[in-house]
């Protein structure tokens, strides 16, 4: 079975594509309409607003020069896209779930690479605070990560029993 034919690599593919998709649309949407450093509140906890991002996650590394930091992350989201690419082909197909938290962990991370590619910091826009504690910005890539990494968390630690459905026998 080739790359492209294994069922398992075309749904973690697909799951990939669309929340690399969705991702850079609503990072589009934002730069067209909310100014920089702009907040829409929506929720009493949850705004709009849009900042961007130079560092990694919670803005680490920011500060470092472009010539270091730029090619660290990239080379970071190279190794862990071939990391996860490799999981998906060692994960049984039965396991849709983990395959869908593999997708979105790999389509999240493509998301940000794009952004990092073309303008070596990352679009954020999605606050959760309540009064005056904030949560980082993030976007749709780095939910998908969040997701995907507890998915596969929760998974690893109450593994599928023998005889379960959706149980493999790998």
């Amino acid at each position: 079975m080739t790359v492209l034919t294994d069922p398992r690599v075309r749904f973690a593919g697909l799951v990939a594509l669309v929340v690399a998709v969705l991702d850079q649309l609503t990072k589009a949407l934002v730069v067209a309409t909310i100014p920089l450093y702009h907040q829409i509140d929506l929720l009493p906890f949850f705004a709009l607003t849009y900042v961007r991002n130079r560092g990694a996650a919670f803005s680490a590394l920011a500060g470092a020069p472009p010539s270091v930091r730029i090619p660290l992350f990239l080379g970071v989201t190279v190794v862990a896209l071939a990391v996860l690419f490799s999981y998906v082909r060692q994960t049984p197909a039965e396991r849709r779930v983990q395959l869908a938290a593999f997708g979105g962990i790999l389509g999240g991370a493509v998301g940000n690479l794009v952004c990092r590619v073309r303008t070596g910091e990352v679009i954020d826009f999605l606050l959760l605070h309540w009064h005056e504690w904030q949560w980082p910005v993030f976007n749709v890539a780095d939910s998908a990560i969040t997701v995907g990494v507890a998915i596969v968390v929760v998974q690893s630690l109450f593994p599928a029993r023998a005889g379960a459905p959706g149980a493999s026998s790998a």
